[in-house]
């Protein structure tokens, strides 16, 4: 079942016509799906035992003041460059830098950084920025063709 799901990703990266979304950077789902899987590992990836409220490394490392969260900027930094492979726009990318900067700043505070670690998820909200974009852009290149990616099916 795997191999028929990152079968259909493939076939669905080769519908997008070359260029037609303006950009000649095709969408590598292979590493949408890394950085998804980093930033869950991040912030999201186990609960607080007898809550439902979700941590990941990010909020583990914030224990540790200041070295901790700069730690967990640097791989934060690490999706953002990965991110900026897609060609996003600067603008997004610094949306995407200041998120870490304020996780890292908030963060680095003794006792109330790690709480605001636990609750501010900056991964997982650039990660959907990501998202987002190359959903519109595969949306502009569907339109430009006359057909959408999933009609093709």
């Amino acid at each position: 079942m795997i191999d028929a799901t990152r079968t259909r990703r493939r076939d669905f990266a080769e519908d997008v016509p070359p260029g037609g979304s303006g950009s000649t950077v095709p969408i590598d789902f292979q590493r949408l799906e890394r950085l998804r899987r980093l930033s869950r590992l991040m912030d999201s990836r186990w609960r607080i035992p007898f809550t439902r409220i979700p941590i990941g490394l990010d909020g583990i490392a914030s224990i540790v003041p200041v070295a901790g969260d700069t730690v967990t900027a640097v791989v934060s930094a690490y999706i953002i460059l990965e991110a900026a492979r897609f060609d996003l726009p600067k603008s997004l990318l610094a949306r995407m830098a200041l998120n870490v900067a304020l996780d890292w700043a908030a963060g680095s505070v003794p006792v109330v950084g790690t709480i605001f670690d636990v609750a501010f998820k900056a991964n997982r909200i650039n990660v959907n920025l990501l998202h987002e974009h190359l959903e519109q852009r595969l949306a502009a290149a569907g339109t430009k063709s006359g057909t959408t990616a999933g009609a093709r099916r």
